[in-house]
Order: C-alpha cells, then structure tokens, then sequence
C-alpha cells in the first residue's frame, strides 16, 4: 500500500533543540504504543463552564515513512479566536512557521502563567508507526488511513467534549472530500456548527494552533525515536539527532539512506519505521535485501497440525504393563522409579 504523496518543505525539518511537550511519553513513543494526551480544561474556561468554545483540528506527518502521525486539537474562548491567535501570537499552519517559532508557541502553550496557557486547552492523539502499518496490513478487512484519521479526529473532540467544555464551532482540514467528512461529522456532533476546509490551517487560527500542537509533538517524537539508536552501545558512528541521522523522516534522500544503512535482513527496522509504506516495503523486497520467509498455509489441510500431533504418548504395551498408573505417559516415571 502506497505512502501518501510527499509535502516535505524546508520548514518541515524539526528544530535542533525541539521543545519536549507534556505530549511526548517517553516509553510509549519508543515501543510504539499510540496513545492521547489532553490538558485539564484551562483557567478562564473552568471559572465560566458556560463559555462558548471554538475548536480545530489538524495533523503533521501524514506522509513521512518514519515517526508517528499526529494529530492536534486546540480550543480557547469564541471571543479570543483571532484577536489572542492571529494578532497577538501570529499562529499560522506549521509548514509555514520556522522550526524554532514552533517550538517556542508551544512552549508558550505550555508554560503556567502565560495568556495561551491560562485561556486555551489542547490535545494530541500519537498514531505510532507500528500501529499505522498493523491497520494497512490486514489481511482482511484493512484499517486504511484514512479511516485511522478520522477516528482518531472524531475521538480527540469527544474527549473535549466529555470533559464538559461548550463547544460550538468546529473547523477542521480535510481529509479526502470535505463535503463528505463535513456530514459524516455533522451527525456525531449535531447541535456543534462544523467546517471541514482544505488548507484549515492557514484559514483558522484555531486550527492553526492545533498544526502547532501537532508538529511540535510529532518533531520531539521523532528525537525520541532516535533515542533506540543514538544510545545503543554500537552507536559510535550514529548521529546524535534525528535530524542529523534522517532529517523530517520523509522519503528523500537522507531518509532512504538511513534506512539502507540500518536494515535488518530479517526484522527490518524498528517501531519508528512504516512497513507499510512503499519506501520500506520495496528495500526489504529487493532481491538479496531481506531474509525471505515462507509462512504455511493455514488453508492447507495437509499443513496443519494440531497441538496433540506433538504430545508423546505411550505405547499399548506401556499401558498394559503398568495399568494401575494411566497418567504416567502425561507425567512421566514416579520419582521411585528408575530412569533408565
């Protein structure tokens, strides 16, 4: 199943000392595990339960063969859409934003004291890799990603929502037809005004916000990726960054050259490697690349075998030299008894 098409830029390259988000979970990251991670409903928001929200959504590494997929959630008062994201902090979508302005909004996001940590809420969903590829994989029934987007999209805002905050608008960038997602959603959340947009991200602060969240997530995850390899005790030729080693992890030159030089023949790589993407899946197929391994054919009646197949039973004459014991072909001699 093929990736889909790249959208690298300059500006995807992750800054050299991303900031670290409460969003990053070290030994999930590294095993990968997808998981959420939402904040408490902010200052202004929980002093007034009644306040009408507005909400976006958005996603970063969508197309990368290494690393996660994450998606973002940002919601803050009605009143303070454009005039606390758009004037006073200039959020825009990421790809446009510079590495350290990134970084450094969302440090700002996530500092106690600051007018966006006390007014806005947030929220990300890490979609490892490993799981990415398990979904695409399927030998029946796949779980395309598409499909994974939108859960995770849908199940981020019902988290939002559960924790009793007012929505009441919601924009959200597309994924495939607008018009289509834009329904689909409509009738999960029908008391909620929804727009699904392209390019939401660079039209809706809120959404904006949300690329931020999502960027700056998926940059530090992809560090902590790293990690698996940068402190190996064979890692003395390794660089000491992500970015150094394979850049944004999408398929470009640099990425392609990493995962040549770090392929294991029989495994592949590790959890921060999309099996399903064509990149991966065409080096392990080139011939001599990759062990080859021949599965049986569960279909096979003459290949299947079951579990008592393996069992040692005794033989007639066994049992009928020694009846009053029939259980010692399942335990073995009696302790008394000689071996041999």
């Amino acid at each position: 199943m093929d990736e889909p098409e790249s959208q690298e830029t300059a500006q995807e390259v992750p800054a050299r000392n991303v900031f670290i988000a409460p969003s990053i979970h070290d030994n999930d990251v590294l095993v990968g595990i997808s998981y959420s991670h939402i904040t408490p409903i902010p200052k202004i928001i929980r002093a007034d339960p009644s306040t009408e929200c507005v909400l976006g959504v958005d996603e970063a590494g969508r197309g990368p063969v290494l690393g996660p997929m994450v998606y973002g959630l940002f919601y803050l008062p009605l009143t303070q859409h454009t005039s606390l994201l758009s004037e006073t902090h200039h959020f825009d979508d990421s790809k446009v934003l510079k590495p350290e302005v990134r970084s450094n909004l969302m440090q700002a996001i996530c500092t106690p004291g600051t007018d966006l940590y006390q007014t806005c809420g947030w929220a990300t969903r890490v979609m490892s890799a490993r799981d990415i590829s398990a979904g695409m994989l399927k030998p029946a029934g796949v779980y395309n990603l598409n499909a994974q987007a939108m859960d995770a999209t849908i199940q981020l805002i019902k988290d939002v929502f559960t924790q009793g905050v007012n929505v009441k608008e919601i924009y959200i960038d597309t994924i495939g037809k607008a018009e289509v997602y834009q329904k689909k959603l409509e009738k999960i959340f029908p008391t909620t005004m929804i727009t699904v947009a392209e390019k939401a991200d660079s039209l809706y602060p809120c959404v904006s916000a949300a690329s931020v969240c999502a960027k700056v997530t998926r940059d530090a995850a992809l560090e902590v990726c790293h990690q698996a390899y940068s402190s190996s005790d064979t890692a003395a030729d390794e660089p000491k960054t992500g970015v150094e080693a394979w850049g944004t992890g999408y398929p470009n030159a640099k990425t392609v050259n990493w995962l040549k030089s770090h392929m294991d023949p029989l495994f592949g790589w590790g959890n921060e490697c999309r099996m399903s993407w064509g990149t991966s899946k065409d080096m392990l197929e080139a011939k001599g690349n990759a062990i080859k391994v021949e599965w049986p054919d569960a279909n096979n009646d003459e290949q299947v075998r079951l579990m008592t197949d393996f069992y040692i039973t005794a033989s007639a004459n066994d049992v009928a030299d020694e009846p009053e014991d029939e259980l010692v072909c399942w335990y073995g001699k009696p302790v008394e008894a000689p071996a041999f």
